[in-house]
């Protein structure tokens, strides 16, 4: 059944749009712009911050166009005299209670905030008072809070709330006491946080950011003493150029080589070549859990958000977890003993970096259970935004630069490992393998579309050979939650699960360029960086992990059989229960 349709005016434009529309939702539709700050389409809609007021004829007061639905005749102002001058003391009032030093900020240049600063001409505070004082949170590997530039938008924590349903933050205290913070205002560090960091990617301002990593990847890349490779994940390639104002979903690979080597890694490499081991290892692992009926269904353990989840929150499906490593940790545990006793090169002296779209890996990176010989795996994890800032402070253009290629042996990777960047590629990717392995034939259509696409949760029943294998694939942890239960209930029917913490995938982890809220209402960037990813794997010239010949060269000078005693030792790992709350 239609929708009753509504006839208005904004802005002198006659508009037409169904029942229920909010006057922003019009006006968008007539490409009229109204400025927001709290409003994140499908999260948080709640007209807090004011920024999108209106003026209706008729009416006294404004209207918040976020939340005000249309009526029949209704005639909308919103650049009127009066309009503006609210939004402008709107904005003077947000920023008396601003920490300003956009200098030094990471968000400069790319805060919703300083944008409409500029936009409404406010070059100086009229409301100068008292401000309110936090401490700032950097207890953790992964983000650092700052509420001393929060505005309260409440963004964050909708995210937090209700896409990842996690709840690590919220709204405390009343009137000008209020503020964003934790139990007991306690670090990340010490409660329910699994360091997604779909909170920074959701924050208009500098009030949460990625720690950084930075520097201490600076001294050592000039240190001669240190020999420092750097690894790159696969989502990473497709959004690093947005940074340099290059179209969204722009696979950049060869550029980001380039920048890489004249930032001064000894050599770069490809995380896809650990992706093509995790393929290997995950995949015989399943194949022995498939035939032996042993905890089944299994899930795929390649994002550490959703591991520290589900080891905080359902630690009695931890047995369901493939305990294999995640990609950039396999890659660096065979880059510091195969590839350091090949080179001739002392571990100790070998730097592994690894460049993720995740926040989490920075966690990861220094967990115990992820050292060999008393040396972590990777010893620094920077995000695709610090990369960017890397290479910029480098002053290396990055648009003009050309096109080079990754260093052999450690480059080689295929079109599987490269489609790990986006929600169901790993499944794909152990799919393709896992059936010419069950059925020792050549699988002839290897593209599985049902685990693709932007659904939360997609299942699927795949016949290979003679069994029927059924898979789920969820993405962000409000997902996840769901199918934890069914497992927890013992109502999974399916033997095989991927989750990713952050909806979507890797493409849009917690250390992507950050996309304001106006261009993720108007532009698919989920959609455009998955389709770059799939366009990799498409134009690769093997595209089943167990096809690498540097994979199969390694198992067979060194690793030995998958799933065998020296690939057990290096490339998986082990959980447990952790507290929720430290405190």
């Amino acid at each position: 059944m239609s929708k009753k349709m509504i006839n208005l005016i904004i802005d002198g434009k006659k508009v037409e749009v169904e029942e229920d529309t909010t006057i922003l939702q019009a006006a968008r539709k007539v490409n009229i712009d109204i400025p927001t700050l709290c409003f994140l389409k499908d999260i948080n809609e709640v007209g807090d911050c004011r920024m999108c007021i209106t003026q209706v004829e008729g009416r006294r007061g404004f209207a918040t166009s976020c939340i005000q639905k249309v009526e029949e005749g209704m005639v909308v102002h919103t650049n009127s005299k009066e309009v503006i001058e609210a939004r402008k003391m709107i904005l003077d009032l947000i920023l008396s209670n601003h920490h300003r030093d956009c200098l030094t900020c990471t968000r400069n240049g790319n805060c919703e905030l300083q944008t409409l600063a500029m936009k409404y001409n406010v070059t100086s505070i009229g409301y100068e008072g008292a401000k309110n004082e936090h401490k700032i949170d950097d207890a953790s590997a992964c983000i650092v809070r700052d509420f001393n530039k929060c505005i309260l938008c409440r963004r964050c924590v909708s995210s937090c709330k209700k896409v990842q349903q996690v709840g690590a933050i919220d709204v405390v205290n009343r009137g000008f006491s209020s503020c964003v913070s934790t139990v007991g205002d306690n670090s990340l560090n010490d409660v329910n946080c699994t360091f997604c960091g779909q909170c920074i990617e959701s924050c208009p301002t500098g009030a949460l950011r990625e720690k950084d990593s930075t520097q201490i990847v600076w001294e050592k890349l000039h240190d001669p003493e240190t020999y420092v490779v750097v690894q790159t994940a696969p989502a990473v390639r497709v959004a690093l150029g947005e940074e340099f104002g290059m179209p969204i979903g722009t696979n950049v690979t060869g550029k980001m080589i380039t920048a890489l080597r004249r930032l001064g890694f000894d050599k770069v490499f490809d995380t896809n070549t650990g992706a093509d081991f995790t393929i290997m290892e995950e995949g015989t692992e399943f194949i022995k859990r498939f035939k032996e009926k042993d905890h089944l269904p299994m899930i795929t353990s390649c994002s550490p958000g959703w591991v520290k989840y589900i080891e905080m929150n359902y630690p009695e499906n931890l047995p369901h977890l493939s305990s294999c490593k995640s990609p950039h940790e396999m890659f660096g545990a065979i880059l510091k003993t195969y590839y350091a006793a090949k080179q001739k090169i002392n571990p100790e002296k070998l730097f592994v970096v690894s460049v993720m779209p995740c926040i989490a890996k920075k966690y990861e990176r220094q967990k115990e259970t992820l050292k060999h010989n008393g040396l972590y795996d990777v010893d620094a994890v920077i995000t695709t935004r610090e990369l960017a800032r890397m290479i910029k402070s480098a002053n290396i253009e990055f648009v003009e630069l050309e096109e080079e290629t990754f260093d052999d042996p450690m480059g080689e990777a295929t079109g599987a490992a490269a489609i790990f960047g986006v929600t169901g590629g790993v499944m794909e990717a152990a799919l393709r393998s896992v059936a010419e392995i069950l059925t020792t034939k050549e699988l002839k259509n290897i593209d599985f579309k049902e685990v693709r696409g932007q659904k939360g949760i997609k299942k699927a029943s795949v016949k290979i050979g003679e069994e029927e294998i059924k898979v789920v694939v969820a993405s962000g942890l409000g997902n996840a939650k769901i199918i934890m239960e069914e497992i927890k209930q013992g109502k999974a029917d399916y033997q095989f699960v991927e989750i990713m913490a952050c909806p979507g995938g890797c493409i849009m982890g917690g250390g992507q360029p950050i996309k304001s809220a106006k261009v993720q209402e108007t532009v698919n960037v989920r959609e455009k960086r998955a389709k770059a990813m799939y366009t990799i794997d498409e134009k690769s010239t093997i595209r089943k992990s167990h096809k690498n010949p540097v994979v199969q060269k390694i198992y067979k000078e060194f690793l030995g059989e998958p799933g065998g005693h020296m690939a057990h030792e290096l490339l998986h790992t082990q959980y447990k229960k952790m507290e929720k709350y430290r405190i």
